[in-house]
């Protein structure tokens, strides 16, 4: 069973990712440690002991659907009805609607805990904090008096509507259309498909938030309207009114996440109500509506990366209890009776601290991203820094993350042998779980494509050289430490800073000279490569910290594990970046 790791959360926030120092300069308002230490501890509680033992009943069960309505797996309502009443939906939201203004990284780090107790459960309160920024950010003072209350609480919840049958990615070819009308609303028509939490019973309402094409419209993204769709509509005093026209068609079949309703919805065929079209209110401007989305889509997209993190660490806690109590065979140097536990067996070993050590370096990452976004709303003068550090770090966070979830996962299975490949030890659980992760909020591969030509350039290029200047730093700490444990780290650290490096100055000259193929090639292999420089970087980061006050023993023996196996390919990753345009012209030849 997940036990949620609130220690280890806590010092990565505070001594990896920046929230202790942002503290101390009094850049998050009154926050304190104390109150930091709090909430994560009844996060963690809760995780623990309410979500994660109801995971397998989402898993075995899924989402149902009965005479045109979703039910939950047994006992998901009524665990959604106690999460919100914890007020955990509205850390983040504004306190003008009832939220708690509390930090992103706080939120984050909530946000791991709960997908480690349960992925499929954790995509609702997901949809709706990234639909109440969106509202928050873009609606008309009308609709944020009239939904965000209750969306802020959880009473209601949110969803995004993007993808069609015939556009995936490619949100310029949709086909869902609106109309207006006199009374300034709009009626929509069509169909999106997978839609998280598109329908249920769990709330009182659920408010999507649509993208659809006016007539006159622009052809392509500059043609998108976004809007507020509501399941019900609400009535002036706030009460629930007429059922609108829209509904859940079927259900997606899918490899994990069962618990989690994915939809295909249908909006105005007339089922509902007098008039045939969905009655929905516009969100931002007419035709600007996917920047409106976007707003949503950052938020889901660093959601996702931690939803990597979760997995990850959930497969680690199962993979080292298994380890620890299965025995077989007799590992080196074993001297105790019969058979040795398999976590005294090299290969098990490693594999083990491969595992930790992605897990550790993914979450620094997606905090690190969360402390960005922080500073950019907090940080005064220096927020346009701040902007561009989260910009840079929501493709890493997203892509790194979930890669990770997914090897970890994976690495689970293959600790437990045979077993974790039968469903009642749980660990398939995890890398079916973890799957959807690198491909849904912009497949790794689009990631890959913004890091490098969008992200890589920003500032003329600046802000990723000054963040590779600070990673030089911390390489130059742990050398100046002089801890032995650390043996060579600092050395593997400053070639594979060195591979980052040459990676970056070759990707960024490829896109200055107009030559995106040549870059994007390689796109893919440098995200690995960025992200594995990254967990080096924060492993050490957390070692140096800890063992300021005599401690951080293990901190360093994973450090120093990481920098020399994982640090190992860097090197590899860096020619992969910069001959990716032969390896595709191959490819043309060999696939055609």
């Amino acid at each position: 069973m997940y036990k949620a790791p609130v220690e280890e959360i806590a010092f990565t926030l505070k001594h990896v990712a920046g929230m202790g120092e942002a503290i101390s300069n009094g850049l998050l308002a009154d926050l304190s440690e104390d109150l930091v230490d709090a909430v994560l501890s009844e996060a963690g509680r809760f995780a623990t002991e309410e979500v994660a033992p109801l995971a397998d009943i989402g898993d075995r069960q899924g989402a149902r659907l009965e005479g045109g309505e979703v039910r939950l797996p047994d006992g998901w309502r009524d665990l959604y009805r106690r999460w919100i009443a914890g007020g955990w939906n509205g850390l983040t939201a504004p306190e003008a609607f009832g939220g708690q203004a509390l930090p992103h990284m706080l939120n984050v780090a909530a946000l791991e805990m709960w997908n480690s107790g349960s992925m499929a459960f954790a995509l609702a309160p997901t949809l709706t904090m990234g639909a109440i920024e969106a509202v928050s950010t873009h609606g008309s003072a009308a609709l944020k008096e009239k939904y965000l209350e209750k969306m802020v609480s959880g009473e209601w919840t949110g969803t995004m509507n993007l993808t069609e049958p015939h556009a995936g990615s490619d949100l310029g070819v949709l086909k869902a259309r609106a109309e207006r009308r006199a009374d300034g609303s709009y009626r929509i028509f069509g169909q999106k498909i997978f839609i998280t939490w598109g329908e249920h019973d769990a709330a009182d309402n659920i408010i999507h938030l649509v993208l659809a094409r006016l007539p006159d419209a622009p052809a392509g993204t500059r043609g998108i309207s976004l809007f507020l769709v509501p399941k019900f509509l609400v009535n002036e005093d706030g009460s629930l009114g007429a059922r609108n026209d829209l509904f859940c068609h079927s259900l997606e079949h899918k490899l994990g996440i069962h618990g989690s309703p994915t939809c295909t919805m249908i909006y105005g065929d007339g089922r509902f109500g007098d008039e045939k079209g969905a009655v929905g209110w516009l969100v931002g401007e007419e035709n600007k509506g996917l920047a409106c989305m976007f707003t949503m889509m950052n938020n889901a997209r660093l959601a996702v990366g931690m939803q990597g993190v979760a997995i990850a660490e959930a497969a680690t806690q199962k993979a080292i209890a298994y380890a620890k109590e299965r025995t077989q065979g007799r590992a080196p140097g074993w001297s105790g009776p019969g058979m040795s536990p398999i976590v005294e067996h090299p290969d098990v070993a490693r594999m083990l601290l491969t595992m930790k050590a992605l897990t550790q370096g993914a979450r620094a990452i997606s905090y690190a991203c969360a402390h960005a976004i922080d500073m950019s709303h907090r940080a005064g003068d220096v927020s346009r820094h701040w902007q561009e550090r989260a910009a840079l770090l929501t493709p890493i966070a997203k892509s790194f993350s979930t890669d990770a979830g997914v090897d970890v996962a994976s690495l689970g299975i293959q600790v437990h042998g045979g077993m974790g490949f039968i469903e009642e030890t749980g660990a398939a659980r995890y890398l079916r779980d973890a799957r959807i992760a690198p491909i849904y909020e912009g497949t790794n591969g689009i990631q890959a494509i913004d890091l490098v030509t969008r992200k890589l350039p920003l500032s003329g290029g600046e802000q990723v050289k000054g963040f590779i200047a600070e990673l030089k730093e911390i390489a130059d700490s742990v050398r100046r430490s002089n801890l032995d444990g650390f043996g060579e780290t600092s050395v593997r650290l400053d070639a594979a800073i060195s591979d980052l490096e040459a990676a970056t100055d070759w990707l960024t000259k490829m896109v200055a000279d107009g030559k995106a193929g040549e870059a994007l090639s390689g796109a893919t292999p440098y995200q690995r490569l960025f992200g594995l420089v990254l967990t080096g970087c924060y492993l050490a980061k957390g070692a140096l910290a800890e063992s300021g006050d005599g401690r951080g023993e293990g901190r360093i023996v994973l450090c120093r594990f990481a920098a020399e196996n994982l640090l190992a390919e860097t090197a590899a990753l860096r020619d992969r970046v910069v001959n990716g345009a032969a390896s595709l012209a191959a490819a043309r030849i060999l696939l055609a």
